[in-house]
């Protein structure tokens, strides 16, 4: 940690990119010096995944644009853990940055099965272990192991001349995990104990009381339910959540079952935790390939599409569209995992599919078959009585889970509580924390092998599409004003009738005509008039009829 020299009038600042006010998409940043100095510190890099309401974009990503202004003040890229919404930008946005990235063997090595099936270039991360302080500029940086649905799941203690901050990441407290280690609570209370300016921390399920079951307790939920099954079994979860594929892989070995995996994520999530041992011990997994020749009663399939991508394995099974798996009246399918908010909808069209099929289907409203990875209210109140700090500052999270663990952090009696939203720049120390800027941050949206903007993209113009549909209209004029041709009409996404039951294409037809016929033959000569006042007129012949006005493109040409 390098000291400033002395008269500086440093400030420690937070401002989020991301992940405030709203589920994932995390990028945080901490910066340390004086006002037009400072050396900034990046936690996390993540995505968020698009809805129905973006239609055609991919993933969501932050936007980046003040980072790329300050990238050589940049001391380098922290990642807390190997979940999408805090490295899954990395590929796509680091590029632009070209600055240090620092994370534990896991989320390395999943980064890097990622990049080999997804070529986006090279990114070299530097290798850290929890309890190892480095140095980064200004900062000191030790990762802090954390207990979550992932392995090596870390908090930050991020040490700078004005003070500590704890950075919890995604955590929970979970003194039996099925892997890796509980959270480091004596690490934490040390820490405390020297003394903590502010602590920065998961909000996800500050609106639940008590405190999350352990993943011991769901890995015996599952072993009673293979153990029970009289044919196929398949279960869907996060491919990242090694802890459960171990559960789910213990459970079929004990009942005499092979595990099948389906799916390029779970292999890949499955291949990297192999080689750090995280699956000692267990029988080998099987392919897809081996599928056919294995008995209903032996058989539990692990696979990708829990939260209902539609390319994902089990959509495709459902739409009998998967080349070597398929499901049978009387087999089970457990969704071993929770609904990421905007996801419910093609998650019940699933389930909806797989019971149309005869398929027993098993949720977390059945039984114990999954647990949140984020702690709940008594969770909170465990890490404060830890932590003591001066600032609490609620992340990761929408606006009532920030207000609810604002409120918790106000009951416990912590100083001061700050909530605040993306973009704007928090004031730590010294003094009193306060906003002192805000910058404006949009969003950006991969949509096939491109990045941009909402309009860049053309997003906002489907929206429009999706509505309304679109009509196009030809139109070729003599250089004298008169129509040359019959206007060309080619309607898209529009009813093909009125109300009275006249095709909707004539009363275009008719709003074309009678438009040009109005049009001062002088005016006629104009393209960019005649392009306009047929525009206007389709839009409000075809709101007439239907009630909506569709995109409408006029092409005029001048003979």
């Amino acid at each position: 940690m390098t000291m400033p020299p002395p008269g500086r009038r440093d400030q420690l600042v937070f401002m989020p990119i991301g992940g405030v006010g709203e589920i994932g998409m995390n990028l945080g940043l901490y910066g340390y010096g004086p006002e037009r100095d400072r050396t900034w510190l990046v936690v996390d890099l993540g995505i968020a995944f698009a809805g129905p309401d973006l239609p055609g974009a991919d993933v969501i990503l932050p936007d980046v644009s003040y980072l790329e202004e300050e990238r050589g003040n940049i001391a380098g890229i922290l990642i807390t853990h190997a979940h999408e919404d805090h490295f899954g930008a990395l590929l796509d946005l680091w590029p632009r940055l070209r600055v240090p990235v620092y994370a534990t063997a896991f989320t390395k090595g999943l980064f890097e099965a990622k990049r080999a099936s997804d070529p986006g270039g090279d990114v070299p991360i530097t290798l850290v272990k929890p309890g190892e302080p480095f140095d980064l500029g200004p900062f000191n940086v030790e990762y802090i192991n954390v207990a979550h649905s992932i392995p090596e799941s870390n908090a930050l203690a991020i040490r700078t001349p004005l003070g500590t901050v704890i950075h919890t990441g995604d955590w929970k407290l979970d003194d039996t995990p099925v892997l890796g280690l509980p959270t480091d609570a004596a690490r934490l209370k040390a820490i405390g104990d020297e003394g903590v300016l502010a602590l920065v921390c998961d909000s996800t399920n500050a609106m639940r009381e008590g405190r999350s079951p352990s993943e011991t307790e769901v890995a015996a939920s599952l072993a009673e339910i293979v153990g029970a099954a009289k044919q196929r079994i398949a279960f869907t979860t996060f491919a990242s959540n090694v802890g459960r594929t171990r559960s789910i892989a213990l459970a079929a070995a004990a009942a005499r079952r092979e595990v099948v995996v389906v799916g390029r994520a779970m292999s890949r999530a499955i291949d990297v935790a192999g080689e750090l041992g995280y699956l000692d011990g267990l029988p080998p997994f099987l392919d897809q390939d081996d599928f056919a020749h294995l008995p209903r009663h032996r058989v539990v399939l692990l696979l990708t599409g829990s939260q209902g991508e539609p390319r994902a394995a089990l959509a495709r099974i459902v739409e009998e569209d998967h080349k070597a798996v398929d499901l049978d009246p009387g087999d089970t399918v457990v969704f071993s995992s929770r609904a990421i908010p905007g996801n419910e909808v093609p998650i019940n069209r699933l389930i909806n599919g797989l019971i149309r099929r005869g398929v027993k289907v098993i949720t977390d409203h059945d039984g114990l078959v999954h647990v949140s990875g984020h702690p709940r209210r008594d969770e909170l109140r465990e890490m404060y009585s830890w932590v003591r700090p001066q600032v609490a500052v609620p992340v990761h999270g929408e606006p009532m889970h920030l207000a609810a663990h604002a409120e918790l952090a106000r009951g416990l009696g912590v100083p001061e509580v700050r909530v605040i939203a993306d973009g704007a720049m928090l004031r730590l120390a010294p003094g009193r924390p306060e906003v002192v800027d805000h910058v404006e941050v949009e969003r950006l949206y991969r949509d096939g092998t491109l990045i941009g903007g909402l309009e860049a993209m053309g997003i906002a113009e489907r929206r429009r599409l999706a509505f309304a549909g679109h009509v196009g209209v030809s139109v070729i004029l003599s250089a004298k004003g008169e129509l040359d041709a019959d206007p060309e009409i080619m309607a898209t996404g529009i009813p093909i009738r009125d109300g009275a039951g006249r095709p909707l294409e004539e009363a275009i037809h008719a709003a074309v005509l009678g438009t040009l016929e109005s049009l001062p033959r002088a005016r006629r000569r104009d393209p960019e008039v005649v392009r306009e006042a047929v525009r206007r007129a389709v839009r409000s012949a075809v709101a007439e009829a239907w009630g909506k006005k569709p995109v409408c493109s006029v092409f005029v040409a001048v003979l």
